[in-house]
């Protein structure tokens, strides 16, 4: 008995042992929604986040709002509301809405003032997505019709263009609507923008 526990005891066995260990990180959608400064009103800023304009018949002003998807952002579908209180002055030759429409802009089904981006691609109707670092243009001017009146123009007296941006993960909602998207992902369009 001896002999057998002694020899038992010094044996040795072959032995392997493996492991998996996952580290798991967070996916984010990230966007920023800016335009040109065009009144000084942030000093040594080219981009801001909100300008004024003082309106007269015939101009042309520089109002282009950006969104710029983040670097580490998730591929996202892009919305905006847009809310324009001076649509009926506009020059019917550059309209807030047709610059849009040649952006890849087109309404959401049974949203006021909602828009997917859907490209450029001629017949586009379908949400494209977005990857990281991309910057796109919803329109790039206001133009004032030259037959405004000064009374006309005077009823427009603090009116406002709103424009607020909104980004959702493609992972997930690839060949839905865009309105199936939007309601998805629960968005209001009660935020402010730029």
């Amino acid at each position: 008995l001896l002999v057998t526990a002694s020899v038992l005891g010094t044996m040795a066995f072959l032995t392997s042992t493996a492991k998996v260990e996952n580290t798991f990180t967070v996916g984010s959608v990230k966007i920023t929604l800016d335009e040109t400064d065009v009144d000084d009103s942030t000093p040594n800023a080219e981009r801001d986040k909100a300008n004024s304009y003082k309106l007269m018949p015939g101009h042309e002003y520089t109002k282009d709002p950006i969104i710029h998807v983040d670097a580490t952002s998730e591929d996202c579908y892009l919305f905006v509301k847009v809310d324009n209180q001076i649509a009926a002055i506009e020059a019917t030759d550059a309209t807030v809405a047709s610059q849009m429409a040649a952006k890849g802009w087109v309404a959401v089904d049974g949203q006021t003032g909602v828009y997917v981006y859907v490209g450029t691609a001629e017949g586009a109707s379908a949400p494209l997505a977005v990857s990281a670092n991309a910057n796109i243009t919803v329109f790039e001017k206001i133009v004032i019709a030259g037959t405004v009146d000064n009374t006309t123009l005077a009823t427009y007296k603090d009116k406002t263009i709103t424009v607020t941006a909104y980004a959702v993960q493609k992972d997930g909602f690839e060949g839905k609507t865009a309105a199936a998207i939007w309601t998805a992902a629960g968005f209001t369009t009660t935020t402010t923008g730029a």
